[in-house]
């Protein structure tokens, strides 16, 4: 069972935590915890024994915890996903294969294209496929049609894999810290369209894929995980694209596997992520 914590930081926390577990006769397995000594924020991630009453050891847990404590006793383990895509097949073939072997810690209740391109993959694993189009429609048009979707399934996040169109605060604003992008640079460097095009255009000798949670500022939302890889003058824009596919699949892969396993933190446009 896990308990995931987040709250101000006091002396003591952890001996009171773990006082409230002995007197439930519950074992710690594993524990991890941080302390941002600037903001005063505490997080904590603890495995522990199984327990019926979820209920009362989460009250009994907030009643020794400062006020406004956010407290999960055994948040669901299966998350409800949803994929919205566009052209490209990477991440998503990478998704799809780990959800037919469940191996993807969550279940993928849909995927929703703005191009009928990646139609026939989806259907190749039986995971439905929702075609929506955004030519000659407002964005408001277009972004209630996937809100009229995710609506109708169960969903914990939302996954961009490689949807290249820019959602409104509006729509984001639905989905508050469920939204987790691929963004096939290493941020803050080359925000925005093309960065493989920026990348060589600036000749640097390192590329990236960063995952991270949307926000209202365009690629500037809390960082998951990154990861980069060395490239040289040989490397053009086509090169470079090919190699970051690579990247953006295992970026991607790792940062919703911390989330799914309920080991990501979100504080003041930062993450804490217990690997």
């Amino acid at each position: 069972m896990v308990i995931v914590i987040q709250c101000k930081d006091k002396v003591g926390l952890v001996a009171e935590i773990s006082k409230v577990l002995a007197n439930f006769k519950l074992n710690i397995i594993s524990m991890r915890e941080f302390v941002d000594t600037l903001g005063n924020e505490f997080f904590a991630r603890l495995e522990v024994t199984t327990f019926d009453d979820v209920d009362s050891l989460q009250k009994a847990l907030k009643g020794v915890l400062p006020n406004n404590a956010s407290v999960k006793v055994n948040p669901n383990p299966n998350k409800k996903v949803i994929l919205l895509v566009t052209k490209e097949h990477h991440c998503l073939s990478d998704i799809l294969v780990r959800n037919h072997y469940q191996t993807l810690g969550a279940s993928l209740q849909c995927v929703i294209g703005n191009h009928p391109d990646l139609k026939d993959l989806c259907d190749r694993f039986d995971v439905p496929f929702h075609y929506v189009p955004h030519q000659d429609k407002t964005k408001e048009q277009f972004e209630n049609e996937l809100k009229s979707i995710i609506e109708n399934n169960e969903l914990d996040y939302l996954i961009l894999a490689k949807f290249m169109r820019i959602l409104s605060p509006a729509f984001i604003g639905c989905f508050p810290n469920q939204i987790i992008n691929i963004h096939h640079s290493f941020l803050p460097a080359f925000i925005g369209a093309s960065p493989y095009k920026q990348a060589f255009e600036r000749g640097v000798k390192l590329i990236g894929a960063t995952a991270h949670f949307v926000t209202n500022q365009l690629d500037e939302g809390p960082i998951i995980t990154q990861q980069t890889i060395t490239v040289n003058h040989t490397f053009g824009t086509k090169d470079m694209v090919k190699a970051g596919k690579e990247i953006e699949s295992a970026v991607l892969s790792k940062a919703i596997q911390a989330v799914f396993e309920d080991r990501v933190f979100v504080f003041d446009n930062k993450t804490v992520v217990f690997d």
